[in-house]
């Protein structure tokens, strides 16, 4: 009965051809729907799938736990609420934690601990929320050691991921200072020691930082030193309006961790968009919409991959952050209940992006495009069993490189007075402009299908369009806008054909 049940949810979700609809009109012949894959089906990803605040019970896991696995996302985030383990001082409570881990790793989910955040029972024991502030007395300390020993203990064997205290560096809410870099280092360090000890196979990801800044992440580092061992990722959040703005300092962040922590990653550890507009959080006070959400997170989850970055989508439902406000940047619409009441048509763009780029590890390039305004990467998979994929969207308005004019077919001639214009946030527009696309690295495309992730619908692209050109294949007349889309093989797809 479960099994026929879980198969019938899962057909609700997929069985339509258009399970979202937008205004996008493409003047290609349409052949299907990207068929969406389950977590099981695809395997582990470059991207997390956020499931956080199960710890302050601003969302509930039995509500919106039947739509992970279909979303095709295998890892997810929790946090495991240190002053939701232990109400009573010494006295530890799993059972809530255990029924959320238990029940994620038997949908086939691979789960993640956060270490986070206070409590308050103990003087100096730090805040039960988001910029609680660490424990700070010596009670506090030696009895959050208890804790992180404990835990350990009890998901030894569980769980093997493990991420340190979420965003350390924003301002406290008690009105004390914000945590200095020796001091995130030092409770970091002291953190992963301890679950080390105990899980000697641990992969730990270190610092959780709010914001997006190299300068913050090389003082970091510094200050935990040797002691970096102990981590196999370091993480940064750092919210933008254009994803791709944030992208220079990823590169700079890059750098700084394959020089002072060579063995060690550089991970995005949160990232999400409101689909409507908020008054606190990040990305509060502008007029977001479910369709802006959708490219918000399709632009930084698939910009992520192509700048070589693990990835985190936040968050899976919206969630009632009392005290504040409801938290709209949630795949699932919930009430302040935590009902769920409807899918977003974010879930199912990343539903897309999932069944297509899931199970692979893909090596990014760069592809080249005159068009200054567009975002373009080659995808190629390690494996044999896929070929490439070109990802592509426009981050700003149309404009050609002075540089680039060279006579070829396709390419406009550049205007006289041409400035880099700046990142532009997604919007509600669905209109298309034709763009080129040069592809240096490879063979081209035989049986090309072009992709909208938003609603996974696919089109057969125009051989006559796949043009040789000297050292490089063009692709002409390619619709493009401020969301992404793919050209790829029809047979590198798993396509559900037009009834």
């Amino acid at each position: 009965m479960i099994l026929l049940t879980f198969v019938s949810f899962i057909m609700k979700l997929s069985t339509s051809p258009d399970r979202v609809r937008t205004p996008l009109r493409i003047d290609l012949e349409r052949i299907g729907t990207v068929r969406p894959r389950t977590a099981c089906e695809i395997g582990p990803s470059n991207w997390t799938l956020g499931c956080e605040t199960l710890d302050r019970d601003f969302a509930d896991w039995d509500q919106y736990r039947d739509y992970i696995a279909p979303l095709g996302l295998k890892t997810i985030r929790l946090q495991a609420g240190w002053a939701k383990c232990e109400r009573v001082p010494g006295t530890y409570d799993f059972a809530w934690l255990d029924h959320i881990v238990d029940d994620a790793i038997a949908r086939g989910l691979d789960p993640i601990l956060e270490t986070d955040y206070g409590n308050p029972i103990y003087p100096g024991g730090g805040g039960w929320d988001l910029a609680g502030g660490f424990p700070t007395s010596p009670e506090g300390l030696a009895a959050w050691d208890a804790w992180v020993d404990a835990l350990a203990n009890h998901f030894a064997g569980r769980v093997r991921d493990w991420f340190m205290w979420n965003e350390p560096d924003i301002l406290p809410g008690d009105g004390s200072t914000p945590k200095t870099p020796g001091q995130i280092a030092a409770f970091n360090v002291r953190t992963a020691r301890i679950i080390k000890r105990i899980v000697p196979d641990a992969r730990i990801a270190g610092l959780s930082l709010a914001h997006n800044s190299s300068e913050l992440l090389e003082e970091c580092i510094r200050a935990i030193g040797a002691d970096g061992a102990l981590f196999d990722w370091f993480i940064y959040h750092g919210y933008a309006e254009a994803p791709e703005s944030s992208y220079e300092n990823v590169e700079a962040q890059k750098e700084i961790v394959a020089r002072l922590a060579p063995h060690a990653r550089l991970r995005q550890g949160e990232n999400g968009c409101p689909s409507e507009m908020a008054h606190c959080f990040a990305l509060h006070k502008v007029a977001w919409s479910e369709y802006s959400q959708a490219k918000w997170d399709l632009r930084r989850m698939v910009g992520d991959l192509g700048h070589g970055v693990m990835s985190s989508i936040f968050t899976i439902c919206d969630f009632n952050h009392r005290g504040r406000e409801i938290n709209r940047k949630g795949l699932l619409r919930a009430d302040e209940d935590h009902r769920v009441i409807g899918v977003k048509r974010a879930y199912y763009a990343v539903q897309n992006l999932a069944s297509v780029f899931g199970g692979e590890e893909w090596t990014p390039t760069v592809l080249h495009s005159v068009d200054l305004s567009l975002s373009a990467f080659a995808f190629c998979p390690d494996s044999r069993a896929k070929s490439r994929i070109f990802a592509f969207w426009t981050h700003g308005r149309a404009f050609v490189s002075p540089e680039a004019a060279d006579g070829a077919p396709g390419i406009p001639a550049p205007a006289p007075d041409i400035r880099i214009m700046p990142y532009e946030r997604p919007g509600d527009s669905f209109e298309t402009r034709p763009a080129v696309l040069e592809d240096m690295g490879g063979e081209p495309l035989r049986d090309p299908v072009w992709v909208d992730l938003l609603t996974g619908r696919v089109h057969a692209f125009p051989c006559e369009n796949v043009v040789p050109c000297r050292d490089r294949i063009r692709y002409l007349d390619v619709p493009v806008y401020d969301s992404p889309c793919l050209l790829a093989e029809r047979a590198a797809l798993d396509i559900d054909p037009m009834p």
